[in-house]
Order: C-alpha cells, then sequence, then structure tokens
C-alpha cells in the first residue's frame, strides 16, 4: 500500500484529495511539523528537503519501492499510476492542467504562503512585507477569477489535478476565523467566478474525505513558540 508521509496543511491536503479521488488505497504517515517530525532520520531519507508531503510506493515504476516529494509531482504520478486520471488527455486539456499546476506551484502556493506567515504567524510584523504580499494574494485571486469565468474548470471542461491543487491554498486563505484574525482573509464574494468553482469543490465528497485526513492539526489553535521555531525559525537551516 502507498504510504503518504503527510500533515493537515495545504500541500498535503492535495495530495490526499488527489488519493481520494483517484481510489488509490493510501496509509498515513504523520508528520507533524510543529514538533519537529520532518527532521527525523526516516523523513530525512525520504526526501533531503524535509517538506511534506511525500510518498513511498512499494510498487513503483519497474515494480520496485520508489519515493518522490513535491506534491505537483506527486499528483503527476498518482495520475499516471491510475491510468491518466484527473489530468485530460487531450493535448490541450493536458497542458492547460499542467499550465495552471505551475501556476499554483510557482505563485499561488508561494506568495499565499509569505502572505500567511508575515500577516499571520510572524512575531514582528513588517509593514512593507505584508502589503507586498497581501497585494500579490489579491493579483493572483483576479487571475484565477478570470479564468473561472472563461472556464468552467481551470483546466476546461474537465475538473482535474489543476483544480485539487489550487483549491486548498484557496480555502484557507478564505478562512474568516478568529485564528487568522491578524492576517485578514480572502473574501469569496469580491470574486464570483472563483466562488462557484470553490463551492463546487468544497461539495465533492472525495474532497471532504480528503480534507478530513488529520483533522484537527496545524491551523486549529494558536501556534505555540516551539512549532513557530520548527516550522519557521532557525532549525529549518541547520547543517544536516
Amino acid at each position: 500500500m502507498l504510504e503518504v508521509w503527510t500533515w493537515a496543511t495545504p500541500n498535503g491536503h492535495k495530495v490526499h484529495i488527489a488519493l481520494e479521488e483517484l481510489g488509490i488505497p493510501y496509509k498515513v504517515i504523520p508528520i507533524d511539523i510543529g514538533a519537529g517530525d520532518q527532521f527525523k532520520p526516516e523523513f530525512l531519507k525520504i526526501t533531503r528537503n524535509h517538506r511534506i508531503p511525500a510518498i513511498v510506493d512499494p510498487d513503483g515504476p519497474g515494480g520496485k519501492p520508489f519515493t518522490l516529494f513535491e506534491s505537483a509531482a506527486i499528483m503527476i504520478y498518482l495520475s499516471e499510476k491510475a491510468g491518466g486520471g484527473l489530468i485530460p488527455k487531450d493535448p490541450i486539456g493536458r497542458y492547460k492542467c499542467l499550465e495552471w499546476m505551475m501556476f499554483q506551484m510557482g505563485g499561488v502556493g508561494p506568495n499565499f504562503g509569505q502572505w500567511n506567515h508575515f500577516a499571520g504567524y510572524a512575531k514582528e510584523k513588517i509593514p512593507y512585507a505584508i502589503e507586498r504580499f497581501t497585494n500579490e494574494v489579491a493579483r493572483l485571486s483576479r487571475v484565477l477569477n478570470h479564468r473561472l469565468e472563461e472556464a468552467h474548470w481551470l483546466a476546461g471542461d474537465e475538473y482535474s489535478m489543476a483544480d485539487i491543487i489550487t483549491f486548498p491554498w484557496i480555502r484557507t486563505a478564505t478562512d474568516p476565523s478568529p485564528r487568522f484574525a491578524e492576517r485578514g482573509y480572502v473574501d469569496l464574494n469580491e470574486y464570483p467566478a472563483m466562488k462557484r468553482w470553490y463551492d463546487e469543490i468544497a461539495a465533492r465528497p472525495a474532497v471532504q474525505r480528503g480534507l478530513a485526513v488529520l483533522a484537527g492539526g496545524p491551523g486549529q489553535r494558536p501556534i505555540t513558540d516551539v512549532e513557530r521555531e520548527n516550522t519557521f525559525g532557525a532549525t529549518q537551516f541547520a547543517a544536516r
């Protein structure tokens, strides 16, 4: 059975949802990033980058055990393992899917993550950083909304990995709960096409099952100093 070394973060949820949508059996290996599990030797054997998620497939290419990290790479691998599911087979749809997957990996993930950090988690509030990433989150949201005005799904007519990879980051950004009071939130009412898209994805049973994996993890309560150090502090940069 495929192992998923993961935690309940947007990047973890991408892979959980993809597995549920594809119906691939999997076993969850929790990596509590607040507790520093990502620095343990057993995880570093899978990925020296000490970031979740990562997978171990005992029946990888050629029937041999195979490890893989980086969420987009994992999702493409899972699609191919399942016979091409969730990535359109026609060339235009396929490349549009990959285009929007890369948009998430290069744009939405990094910039929404920095917004979360500087506006929410950082002890020292730096106005320039907060303004920069707040503006970039708004810009990227407008790009997504424009795309979803012209196409039902990010890749076109088909629900795909492009939607799955993006949804968890929008979910976190639109959370108005008190734990994000300092950061603020993206109001989907300002982005009607994205709201329609978001609501349709959130209603999918496989998405709900994927989001339930390790529910109650990070983000459900204020971050502690130990968790802040393990997630954002100098521990990240120690030589290993």
